[in-house]
């Protein structure tokens, strides 16, 4: 169980680096065009799909807290079993293609549905490990 979450956290590193090299190249173009910019005032007038890396960096910052301390609490009760590993897997599959669905033409209802599928994935895994854990 700790594989999936260390491919994840990898990912969001990933993830990092690219909204990096797509913002500070236009955020030091507006910065040095003018005289006095305000942080708030730039980051709103860069292109949308320069922003698309940031915002998938700060998604991989919210829900994919409760997958890392599902998969460590399943790892710490010994509850880990190929079905709940194969589901951690998937799980970063999906958080993998949002990612690059995000970033890239970032179509909503693709995104969404990826995030939907995600979202099962991480219920599906705690339902499972919670009847592991009270039925053992």
């Amino acid at each position: 169980m700790v594989q999936p979450v260390l491919a994840l956290i990898a990912w969001s590193l990933v993830m990092l680096a690219w909204l990096y090299v797509q913002r500070l190249p236009t955020l030091f173009r507006y910065a040095l065009s003018e005289a006095r910019p305000q942080s708030g005032e730039v980051a709103r007038r860069v292109p949308p799909h320069v922003q698309w890396p940031a915002d998938n960096y700060n998604n991989l910052l919210e829900q994919p807290i409760l997958f890392y301390a599902l998969c460590l609490g399943i790892y710490a009760t010994g509850s880990s079993t190929f079905s709940l590993e194969y589901f951690a897997w998937l799980y970063v599959a999906l958080r993998v293609i949002h990612s690059v669905v995000h970033a890239t033409c970032n179509i909503v209802v693709i995104r969404f549905g990826l995030f939907i599928a995600g979202s099962g994935v991480l219920g599906l895994m705690c339902l499972i490990a919670t009847a592991h854990l009270f039925t053992a």
